[in-house]
C-alpha cells in the first residue's frame, strides 16, 4: 500500500498540507485580530476605533501573511528549478554515472543489484529525467508550488479568520460585546483545534486545549492592557 510520503501520492499530501497551512492561517487571523479588537474594547466603548482597529488589523496581517508565504514558497520553487536544472545538466555530461546512481538508489530500496539496474534502464529509456527527478530529487517538475497561489490563499485564509471577531465585536450592544467576543472567539478556536488535529493525525484534546486556552490568554491581557491604557489616557 502506497505511504502517503511517497512521491506518488505527492498530490494528495500537497492537497493536506495546503488544508493545512489554510487552517493556521485563518487561525492566525482569528487570534491576532481578536486580541487587537478586544484590547481596544477594553479601552473604550465607542464602535468607532474598533472597527478601524480591526479593519487596519486584518489588512496588516493579509498582507503580511501573503508576503510571507510568497517569499517562503518563491525561495523553494527557486531552489527546486536549480536542482532540476543541475539534473538535466549531468544527465546530458554523465549519462553512465546518473545510471548507476539511480541503480544504487532501487538498490538500495530492497531490490537485488540485478533488478534495481534493470529498473534503473527501463525508466531511463522512457524518461531519465522524470525518474531522477522522482527517485533522487522527489520532486515533481509538472507540479511546482505557484507562489502567487499560496499568496493568495494565505491572505484568504488570515482575512477569513479575521472577520470572525471583527464582527462578533462589532454587531452586539457594547455592555457585552467583550463577552460575545470571547466565546465566538473560543469557539472557532476550538473547531480549528479540531481540524488541524484531524489534518496532522495528533490528539484532539491537547490540540483543542492548547489553542483555546492560548486565544484566551492573549485577549484576556490585549483587554487588561486596553483597560489599563484607557484609564491612564482617560
Amino acid at each position: 500500500m502506497p505511504h502517503p510520503d511517497e512521491p506518488h501520492a505527492g498530490g494528495l499530501s500537497g492537497r493536506l498540507n495546503w488544508l493545512r497551512a489554510g487552517v493556521l492561517g485563518a487561525n492566525d487571523g482569528i487570534v491576532s485580530t481578536a486580541g487587537l479588537v478586544v484590547g481596544v474594547a477594553g479601552a473604550t466603548l465607542s464602535s468607532g476605533p474598533i472597527a478601524t482597529a480591526g479593519a487596519a488589523g486584518l489588512v496588516a496581517g493579509a498582507v503580511s501573511m501573503a508576503l510571507g508565504e510568497y517569499v517562503s514558497v518563491s525561495s523553494q520553487r527557486d531552489t527546486e528549478r536549480a536542482l532540476l536544472a543541475k539534473e538535466r545538466t549531468e544527465l546530458v555530461e554523465f549519462p553512465d554515472q546518473e545510471l548507476d546512481e539511480l541503480t544504487e538508489i532501487y538498490r538500495a530500496k530492497g531490490l537485488t543489484p540485478a533488478t534495481a539496474r534493470q529498473v534503473a534502464e527501463e525508466l531511463t529509456a522512457v524518461d531519465a529525467f522524470a525518474a531522477h527527478a522522482d527517485a533522487e530529487l522527489r520532486i515533481d517538475p509538472d507540479a511546482l508550488t505557484n507562489p502567487w497561489h499560496a499568496a493568495g490563499a494565505s491572505a484568504l485564509a488570515f482575512t477569513l479568520g479575521s472577520l470572525l471577531p471583527l464582527t462578533a465585536i462589532l454587531l452586539p450592544p457594547p455592555t457585552v460585546r467583550v463577552p460575545v467576543t470571547f466565546g465566538v472567539v473560543l469557539a472557532a478556536l476550538a473547531v480549528t483545534g479540531v481540524v488541524s488535529a484531524e489534518l496532522g493525525s495528533a490528539g484532539i484534546p491537547r490540540a483543542v486545549v492548547r489553542l483555546v486556552a492560548g486565544g484566551a490568554l492573549a485577549m484576556a491581557v490585549t483587554f487588561g492592557i486596553g483597560q489599563l491604557v484607557g484609564d491612564t489616557v482617560g
